[in-house]
C-alpha cells in the first residue's frame, strides 16, 4: 500500500487558479476523480472553457485531480516496483480504502481546509462510496459529492460485450493465466502513436476510433467531438490492475456492490464467511448528487436507482434529458455543459 508521502502522491495534479482568478487565499477546494483505465487527463482534455477542471478553475475553485494507483501518473510505491506482480495485487477496494483517503488528507493539509467538494466519474464514484462506507469518519471531510455516471451496481449493465464476458472475467485464476500479467491495458509509446496517427481528422481509421468508445460507453455519433479523438486515445487507456477488471466483473452475476470475491476458501480466511461482505452504503452521510443517463452502457439507470435506494442522503437525482447521452459524454460530450455541468456547478456553489 502507498505511504502518505509526497513521493507516493505525485499523481495528484492541481489547478490552483486560472487567468480569470488569481492566487487568492482560502479558495473553495474541489477534488476530481477519474474512471477505470483513465486519468486526470479526462478533466482537461476538452480544453479551456470546456473541460470541467478548467471551468471550475475559472469560477474560482482550487481544483485537484487524482490518479488511481497503477495508471500512467501513479506507479510509484514505497518499496514495490511496477514490474513486479506484487505491485498489481490490488483492486478498486484498495484505491477506495487506502489511496483516496490519503489523497484527501494531503489536499486538506496543503490547503488548510477542513472539507472539500468531490466529483467523480464512473469508477471515481465507486471508490468514494468505498471510502465513506468503510471509513465513515471521512464523511465529515466532504462538503458535497457529485457522482457522474456512477458505475457501482452492475447487475443490469447494458453493455452486451461486458455481460457476455463477465462470467469469464470474474474467474480470478483463469483471467490471470490468459493475460499473463497483473497489469491491464497500460499506456505505451505504440498506443500513443497509434492514437495520434490513426484517430486524427482526415484519417480513414477515425470512425474505428470512435466506435471503440461507442462499444464501451454507448453510441452517440452526434455528441462526439471527433477532433478530440486523437487526444483521447493517445492517453486512454491509461492502465489498471487485472483485479480491478475482475472485481467489476464479479458484480454482474451477483448484482451486488461488495468486496473482492477470492473464492470460498480464501473468503473464509479473509472475511470469515463464504461470500464477501456488501459495502455498508447506509454508513454514508455526505450529501450525494447523482447524474446519469439513459444511453450509458456501463451505468444502467436501474442500477443507479438501486444505488440511490441504498444511500440515506441523496439530495439530487438527475437523469440527463438527452436520451442519447452516453458514458463518455459526461467528460467530452459537445453538450455536456448544458446537460450536466451547469447543474453540477449550481449544486456545488450551495456548499461554498
Amino acid at each position: 500500500m502507498f505511504r502518505r508521502l509526497r513521493k507516493e502522491l505525485q499523481g495528484l495534479h492541481r489547478i490552483p487558479y486560472s487567468p480569470n482568478n488569481g492566487p487568492v487565499p482560502e479558495k473553495p477546494v474541489i477534488y476530481l476523480q477519474h474512471g477505470l483505465l483513465c486519468s486526470s487527463n479526462d478533466w482537461i482534455m476538452a480544453g479551456p472553457g470546456k473541460g470541467l477542471a478548467f471551468i471550475l478553475a475559472d469560477l474560482g475553485y482550487d481544483v485537484w485531480m487524482g490518479n488511481s494507483r497503477g495508471n500512467s501518473f501513479s506507479k510509484n510505491h514505497a518499496w514495490l516496483h511496477p514490474k513486479s506482480k506484487s505491485f498489481w495485487d490490488f483492486s478498486f477496494h484498495q484505491i477506495g480504502y487506502y489511496d483516496l483517503p490519503a489523497m484527501i488528507d494531503y489536499i486538506l493539509q496543503i490547503t488548510g481546509e477542513s472539507r472539500l467538494n468531490y466529483a467523480g466519474h464512473s469508477q471515481g464514484t465507486l471508490v468514494f462510496f468505498i471510502m465513506t462506507s468503510l471509513r465513515p469518519e471521512y464523511n465529515i471531510k466532504i462538503r458535497s459529492m457529485h457522482a457522474l455516471a456512477p458505475v457501482v451496481f452492475m447487475g443490469n449493465v447494458p453493455n452486451p460485450f461486458f455481460r457476455v464476458l463477465a462470467p469469464l472475467l470474474s474467474q480470478v485464476s483463469l483471467l490471470n493465466k490468459l493475460l499473463g500479467s497483473f497489469e491491464f491495458l497500460p499506456s505505451t509509446t505504440m498506443k500513443r502513436l497509434a492514437g495520434s496517427v490513426l484517430c486524427r481528422d482526415q484519417s480513414t481509421f477515425q470512425p474505428i476510433c470512435a466506435n471503440i468508445l461507442f462499444l464501451i460507453g454507448g453510441y452517440n455519433h452526434d455528441n462526439l467531438n471527433y477532433t478530440l479523438l486523437s487526444d483521447i486515445l493517445q492517453v486512454t487507456p491509461a492502465g489498471a490492475s487485472v483485479n480491478q477488471i475482475i472485481h467489476y466483473a464479479q458484480g454482474v452475476p451477483s448484482g451486488k456492490f461488495r468486496q473482492y470475491d477470492y473464492g470460498i476458501l480464501k473468503n473464509l480466511l479473509v472475511y470469515k464467511s463464504l461470500w464477501p461482505p456488501d459495502y455498508p452504503l447506509g454508513e454514508i452521510t455526505a450529501p450525494i448528487h447523482l447524474y446519469y443517463s439513459n444511453n450509458d452502457w456501463l451505468a444502467a439507470v436501474k442500477d443507479v436507482q438501486i444505488l440511490a435506494s441504498k444511500l440515506q442522503n441523496v439530495v439530487y437525482n438527475k437523469i440527463v434529458p438527452d436520451l442519447t447521452f452516453n458514458h463518455f459524454d459526461f467528460l467530452w460530450g459537445l453538450n455536456v455543459r448544458e446537460m450536466v455541468y451547469d447543474d453540477l456547478i449550481e449544486n456545488i456553489q450551495r456548499y461554498v
